[in-house]
């Protein structure tokens, strides 16, 4: 399946959960997508660090993003699996993901992400996350 950024972008849109925290596609290439968020303070938890919900959010979703790029026609790409490491707390004005496909499947793909913090133009790395895509025939409506 080839996704373009302006395809990449309604897809997120068309899912609520990410169209309501702010997650927008930044790039994309074959097996790699890169998204961005704004730091608002309703991501943010009691202590005033990005809530651990939404680094995985945006980590999972960036993750099966990727995934979705290498799938063929036809076909969705669902977590059937994800893993978040939290390394650090998140603080700043910006979250950014990078995720990547490890190993392409045509019924799962295992996939790749971090999440950075950017504050002040400084770009730390917050969180590692791992996933296992599912490849699934698409429903017909």
């Amino acid at each position: 399946m080839q996704v373009d950024l302006d395809t990449l972008r309604g897809f997120f849109r068309s899912a609520p959960f990410m169209a309501d925290l702010g997650v927008e596609p930044t790039a994309v290439e074959p097996g790699r997508v890169r998204t961005g968020l704004a730091v608002q303070p309703r991501h943010r938890q009691h202590t005033g660090v990005v809530h651990a919900g939404v680094i995985a959010a945006l980590a999972d979703h960036t993750m099966g993003a990727a995934a979705q790029t290498l799938a063929a026609d036809g076909h969705w790409v669902l977590t059937a699996e994800f893993k978040t490491s939290l390394l650090r707390g998140a603080g700043g004005e910006r979250l950014e993901c990078e995720a990547w496909v490890v190993k392409p499947g045509r019924q799962v793909s295992f996939t790749e992400a971090e999440v950075y913090a950017v504050a002040g133009g400084e770009r730390r790395l917050v969180a590692k996350a791992s996933g296992t895509m599912a490849v699934t025939k698409a429903e017909q409506p």
